[in-house]
């Protein structure tokens, strides 16, 4: 194979297989440093012999078996005492070679739980999770959060030493503790999957490497833990993933809900995703997934957006908000408001939620704001508005949207002035 060619073979597996592999090097290592230095020290590896020997055929397992030998050498040569030597025996063995494991033995699901053990604060478990789980940056982390780029990077190498210092044991908790764990996993798994679904940076609006992922293990959670959030969470990923397709045109371009071409949602998806919500809520133990995947479902069983059943949305979000109180519920309930009952109420609501702080860092609550001023022919304010979300968002489709929806406002003032 031409150097060239390894090459590409090599980001393509850096970009699908990295995650795992981290996952499995964790658990075969023993932490974090020694495998983030597994993984590089593989890569380095592949980059000299891949072009040379060619690509393996399985290069999740070539890197995993790569990165672990380089570091148990590494520990070889730094060793000095015979007891020492003889601790490394065991970690010598042959690796597992198994590349699909059991949904319990699952590595990347041990690492979850471990990243969200309840030893580390809340804050520092999620972004961990998303770090080394997720594979996203601190920057896409921290603009998750609102939060500076150093604070987030602060909480990472925190929960990194106290799961070191307090040796907090890499596995799926027993059953009995996986409820104190629960709701800091589905957290996670919904944020990964949400950096997929409207992706913070790249080329793309969406990533659907981060999209399958958070499903496939929020498939596992199901599986493990048959929770009614587990599954909510389920239903809702399924939902918003069956209308992917549907976001972006040919040229890639945002397609606002309104505009979607209906015909191009996965209908089978979204009939599983029904069947959990149903399954979800017989059980009466409702919570913030099940009432989100109860709204996307109305928004999927709607043939045409012009019938949408708004009253029943609001309602959801008026449950959602009493279960699960934000910002961001109270600014997405502001805008089925107005869809029910029109741009001014939904102005007002949208207003009383930013004054209440928490959303000036948010692109969303502008675009909306300015979305409900156009409608009303508040051109100047709608102005100012799509201008502060523009410099709140760095992803190019979203940016492009609201570049478009200035020009059309400049287009309409020309319109009225002549």
């Amino acid at each position: 194979m031409s150097t060239v060619g390894a090459h590409m073979a090599l980001e393509a597996a850096y970009r699908t297989e990295a995650r795992h592999v981290l996952a499995t090097l964790i658990r075969l290592l023993g932490g974090f440093e020694a495998a983030e230095e597994g993984l590089h020290e593989a890569i380095a590896a592949a980059a000299e012999q891949w072009p040379r020997e060619g690509v393996p055929a399985n290069p999740y397992a070539w890197l995993v078996s790569t990165g672990r030998f380089k570091i148990i050498e590494r520990w070889r040569r730094q060793a000095r005492l015979a007891g020492t030597l003889s601790d490394l025996a065991a970690l010598a063995g042959p690796a597992p070679e198994s590349t699909m494991p059991q949904p319990i033995q699952d590595d990347e699901l041990r690492l979850i739980f471990t990243c969200c053990h309840p030893a580390l604060a809340p804050d520092a478990r999620v972004a961990l999770t998303l770090r080394e789980v997720g594979g996203l940056t601190t920057e896409e982390i921290a603009r998750a959060y609102l939060v500076p780029a150093p604070t987030i990077a602060q909480r990472i190498v925190r929960a990194k030493a106290k799961i070191r210092d307090e040796a907090i044991p890499y596995e799926v908790p027993g059953r009995s503790e996986l409820p104190a764990r629960l709701d800091s996993v589905l957290q996670v798994v919904y944020l990964i999957f949400n950096e997929g679904y409207a992706a913070t940076e790249g080329p793309s609006l969406t990533r659907a490497d981060l999209c399958a992922e958070a499903i496939r293990l929020g498939r596992l959670l199901v599986e493990l833990l048959d929770e009614p959030e587990a599954v909510g969470l389920l239903a809702l990923m399924l939902l918003h993933e069956a209308r992917r397709g549907a976001r972006v045109n040919a040229a890639g371009e945002l397609v606002l809900l309104e505009d979607q071409n209906r015909s191009l949602w996965d209908r089978q998806w979204i009939a599983e995703a029904q069947g959990l919500i149903e399954r979800s809520l017989a059980s009466r133990r409702i919570g913030p997934y099940v009432l989100q995947a109860a709204i996307a479902g109305v928004h999927a069983e709607a043939p045409h957006f012009a019938e949408t059943d708004w009253s029943r949305i609001v309602a959801l979000y008026d449950v959602l908000i009493r279960v699960d109180p934000s910002p961001v519920v109270a600014l997405n309930r502001a805008a089925a408001l107005a869809m029910r009952d029109g741009p001014e109420a939904g102005l007002a609501a949208i207003e009383a939620v930013l004054n209440r702080g928490g959303l000036d860092g948010y692109y969303l609550a502008h675009a909306a704001r300015a979305d409900m001023q156009r409608r009303l022919g508040l051109t100047a304010a709608a102005r100012a508005s799509y201008e502060r979300a523009l410099e709140l968002t760095r992803q190019p489709a979203e940016r492009r949207f609201l570049q478009t929806r200035l020009a059309q406002l400049a287009n309409e003032r020309i319109t009225v002035s002549d």
